[in-house]
């Protein structure tokens, strides 16, 4: 149960570290940046929105022994920070 929270706060963690170090270098980058970087700003604040609730959702989910709603929650986080991680990759290569 723990174990999935500090799962879920890394990979948070992770991803903030990403958007971060981009914002820094938002100031370098033209047009095709700055759009990517909006979707991805869109992206981030859904994420942010569901993270607080949805860690206490899994939290709860297992204690109630609702593995699957665990999953199906962990599961829509996950997505969602996957598409990220991606558009986060995608924007730093634009950079480079």
């Amino acid at each position: 149960m723990d174990e999935d929270k500090d799962t879920l706060d890394k990979a948070f963690d992770r991803l903030k570290q990403s958007r971060d170090e981009l914002k820094l270098k938002m100031h370098l980058g033209g047009k095709e940046v700055q759009d990517e970087w909006s979707k991805l700003e869109a992206c981030w604040t859904d994420l942010e929105k569901k993270t607080q609730p949805l860690s206490g959702a899994v939290k709860e989910a297992a204690a109630s022994s609702g593995e699957q709603a665990k999953k199906v929650a962990t599961a829509a986080l996950d997505l969602t920070a996957q598409e990220l991680n991606e558009g986060y990759k995608k924007l730093r290569n634009l950079l480079q």
